[in-house]
């Protein structure tokens, strides 16, 4: 495996294996061995998640980055949440999306899971006329 260099500002919060890291000061950093982590925008705070696609992404993130007690639970809310959100979208390629980000996660490749729910908020949100689609 490679390693991965990251490089945070100040203020900047990383998840490593469920651990929230806050940078006091800019840093640069590697990572030599295989983790679970999101950092800056990719971590969804609880009251972040105010919409359908949104509380996947949360359960997802849950799932991805949580205590192993959390993850199971948090999968199994994604699950749930991705069924109700497929029965109730007219849109053919979010169920689609949906479809691949349920298959990666039932398969734990919940990060690629969390990257194409992103693009479903995107879409949601466009439908919704929001903005905030961070």
């Amino acid at each position: 495996m490679s390693n991965l260099v990251l490089e945070l500002r100040q203020g900047d919060m990383m998840i490593v294996n469920g651990a929230c890291i806050r940078f006091r000061n800019k840093a640069r950093i590697e990572l030599a061995a295989k983790a679970r982590f999101l950092f800056g925008k990719q971590i969804m705070p609880p009251d972040g998640a105010d919409t359908p696609s949104r509380r996947i992404y949360f359960a997802l993130q849950t799932a991805y980055i949580g205590t192993d007690d959390e993850r199971l639970a948090g999968l199994k809310d994604a699950l749930r949440l991705i069924r109700e959100f497929q029965e109730a979208t007219t849109s053919a390629l979010a169920r689609e999306i949906l479809d691949r980000a349920l298959r990666a996660a039932t398969a734990d490749d919940c990060y690629t899971a969390l990257k194409l729910v992103r693009r479903v908020i995107r879409h949601e949100d466009a439908v919704l006329g929001r903005t905030d689609s961070g």
